[in-house]
């Protein structure tokens, strides 16, 4: 927990640093290009980049764009990318950025684009990044990919390397379980912690894995990492653990479970129900 700690101290740290750099960025252009612009008045440069070093000499991060046009309050960016380095390169583009000169806040907009370099990758039509917190937020619609995971819905909140995430709304999951497709639904939220291998689902879950679905209010799945990685690149992710809990319905062919709480444990191949459990085999009941 302490190393997990540190290591977000760490990142946050350095997405502050960046972030503080593309806020010299802009009055190094204000002061170069516009030192005499009255209130509104506009002006553009074309084809920059920029790059900043830590306090070690390396390369901290880059930022580079087609135009920039330059306002009295705000700044907007066409073709941006920036690029943040340390622990894991970061790169991030959109179609325009806008930079609030007032509230030093940014909104990506237009195919916005977040990539790390273990893997995962967010799209989303907009994007806010709060340059106090090192955080995102998006009401729009996102896909993230992220080792064999894709996750969609409505809505996100979290932090610029995408390892803890919630999304929203309309949630819809896709696991690669050991090569077996399973697709999980909620009306949400979803939170997703890579860190911790976890995921949890709120209101209406859904879990088809083809021959079974699961129906629950809440349910966690746990997953872990299977050793080498794959062709693509990430990670073999397997589900280790699901914990459904309120209102537990389990339907495999003609039969039903019902149950207030369902533990199925993957190294054994176990479900476990609890709380007033009931089964329905081809018309019979057993509690």
């Amino acid at each position: 927990m302490a190393r997990d700690n540190r290591r977000m101290l760490r990142v946050a740290a350095l997405q502050i640093r960046f972030l503080k750099g593309v806020f010299f960025l802009f009055i190094f252009l204000s002061l170069n290009f516009c030192a005499r612009a009255e209130s509104g008045l506009e002006r553009t440069i074309d084809d920059f980049h920029l790059s900043g070093f830590s306090e070690k000499g390396e390369l901290a991060w880059e930022i580079s764009g087609k135009t920039a046009n330059i306002f009295s309050e705000e700044i907007t960016i066409s073709d941006f990318v920036s690029k943040i380095y340390g622990q894991e390169k970061i790169e991030v583009s959109a179609r325009q950025a806008d930079f609030d000169r007032v509230k030093n806040k940014m909104q990506l907009k237009e195919n916005v684009v977040i990539t790390t370099a273990s893997g995962a990758q967010l799209v989303t039509d907009y994007l806010d990044w709060d340059r106090e917190t090192a955080y995102v937020a998006t009401e729009a619609p996102v896909d993230i990919k992220r080792d064999l995971l894709l996750t969609s819905g409505r809505g996100l909140s979290g932090n610029l390397n995408l390892e803890s995430v919630d999304l929203k709304k309309d949630v819809k999951v896709e696991i690669n379980n050991a090569g077996e497709k399973i697709e999980i639904t909620c009306d949400g939220p979803l939170h997703v912690d890579y860190n911790k291998n976890i995921a949890v689902f709120h209101k209406n879950v859904f879990v088809d894995e083809g021959q079974s679905q699961i129906e629950a209010d809440l349910m966690e799945v746990f997953f872990e990492e299977k050793g080498a990685e794959s062709r693509g690149g990430a990670l073999p992710v397997s589900i280790k653990q699901i914990v459904a809990r309120g209102n537990v319905k389990i339907t495999r062919g003609a039969n039903t479970s019902f149950a207030d709480t369902a533990t199925y444990d993957a190294g054994n191949s176990t479900l476990t129900l609890t709380g007033r459990p009931k089964l329905i085999i081809l018309g019979d009941v057993l509690q």
